[in-house]
């Protein structure tokens, strides 16, 4: 079941000079930076009253993270559903007919499994469904 809006995803060029916006300018928390090498990507967790907010700068030109930048810019890379049992969501979103990225979770930041739901079946939003990892 979906629990809350886990965090939005903003995909940037530069983690540091974004880090500094949202600290600085925002007056937000850093919760952490991380590195995902299996996604090619850097990531920042800000709170935001209970919701995060992942900056993500890419660590290759084949990312995903540095293709979405080189198509569309800087902004708004997806919004993540926080859930109990990704797996039971992933089962029900294939079942309305919703394209999935990833058949099975994937390890992503923060000590999550993640996984991702195709634009083209979500109204154009990229979605993701993440819960944390168990024991």
């Amino acid at each position: 079941m979906i629990q809350q809006i886990d965090h939005i995803g903003i995909a940037v060029k530069d983690l540091e000079k974004a880090s500094r916006y949202y600290e600085e300018s925002l007056g937000l928390e850093l919760h952490g930076t991380e590195e995902v090498a299996s996604q090619m990507v850097k990531t920042a967790f800000f709170d935001a009253g209970g919701v995060h907010i992942e900056l993500l700068e890419a660590t290759s030109p084949d990312s995903p993270i540095a293709k979405f930048i080189e198509k569309k810019g800087e902004g708004i890379h997806h919004i993540a559903f926080r859930t109990d049992n990704i797996g039971e969501q992933l089962g029900k979103a294939k079942e309305s007919g919703v394209g999935l990225i990833h058949e099975v979770p994937i390890e992503g930041a923060g000590e999550k499994l993640v996984a991702f739901l195709h634009p083209k079946s979500t109204y154009g939003v990229l979605t993701e469904f993440c819960m944390p990892k168990q024991d």
